[in-house]
């Protein structure tokens, strides 16, 4: 559809800008001790990532009428988990990965101990936005979206699907098998921003249905287009080191389906999630246009 076009990135590059902003300014090195620890956060959060978590959450926000400023709050929290994760997955005892976003990872341009700190503090400042009056005033919202975030990135989400992630490449995985990981190690933080946005609307949680089935849909198709970056992507293009699930010997999509199979099934899997939108109107387009971009994109 022709109104996703121009839509998509110029909301994207708005929100990279205002995340960026944001980072800046909650993450404002002090004078004192703990001044490399700031600069090393700051290493790891500004600059750099498509920011696709925020813009969902600001995307479902607008479904709801609720305040851009609460949104970006909420998707701030969101990336400041996305980034502590990508910190700690590129450490030695994890992938050991030497690039990320473009530039040297955090371990290699700091230090592990460093990173490790990073990686923690940023955890921490998540909830910090979250608990704070200014992103919504009704303590239960904001109770909510701890408890919510919280299972998301916890071990019934996004870190239990990264130990599944390492437990996978001893023991090998089906279909089914990679699918549950990639919904806890991806998807539970892309549920999350859609759960943000209808906490903060109040809406009740047999409301939201479909915008968890959308999320579902959209972080498969993302996972999936992940692998085939992996198998066919640049590394210029993708800012980090390509074909590292083959030579580990994982299991992902593409090693189970195929290339073409699973760029079949990314396409099935975002016409699923635009339907899920179907009772929304004009609305709900940047959200039509995420689920496109989400398996079409090259970077």
């Amino acid at each position: 559809m022709a109104e996703t076009v121009p839509l998509l990135p110029s909301a994207l590059r708005q929100v990279q800008s205002d995340i960026d902003g944001l980072f800046a300014e909650a993450l404002e090195v002090p004078s004192d001790g703990r001044a490399r620890l700031y600069e090393a956060m700051r290493y790891a959060a500004i600059g750099g990532g498509k920011r696709m978590r925020p813009l969902l959450v600001v995307a479902a926000a607008g479904l709801f009428n609720i305040a851009r400023g609460r949104a970006l709050r909420v998707g701030l929290a969101v990336e400041c988990i996305h980034v502590y994760s990508l910190i700690h997955d590129d450490l030695p005892s994890m992938d050991d990965d030497a690039l990320r976003r473009g530039k040297p990872t955090l371990h290699r341009a700091f230090e592990e101990s460093t990173a490790i700190l990073a990686g923690d503090s940023l955890h921490a400042v998540a909830f910090e936005l979250l608990a704070d009056e200014a992103t919504h005033e009704d303590p239960f919202v904001r109770a909510e979206l701890i408890a919510e975030l919280a299972r998301a990135s916890g071990p019934r989400g996004m870190a239990g699907g990264q130990m599944m992630d390492l437990a996978a490449a001893e023991a090998g995985l089906d279909l089914a098998g990679v699918t549950r990981l990639q919904q806890l190690k991806t998807g539970a933080l892309i549920g999350f921003c859609l759960e943000a946005a209808a906490i903060m609307a109040r809406v009740p949680p047999e409301g939201r249905t479909s915008l968890r089935g959308y999320a579902r849909d959209v972080g498969l198709a993302f996972q999936i287009a992940d692998d085939l970056l992996d198998v066919e992507g640049e590394e210029a293009r993708t800012g980090k080191a390509v074909g590292k699930d083959s030579a580990r010997g994982k299991e992902t999509f593409v090693s189970l389906l195929g290339a073409e199979r699973a760029r079949q099934q990314a396409d099935l899997l975002v016409g699923q999630a635009i339907q899920h939108l179907q009772a929304y109107g004009a609305e709900a387009d940047l959200l039509r246009g995420i689920a496109r971009f989400a398996a079409a994109r090259d970077h």
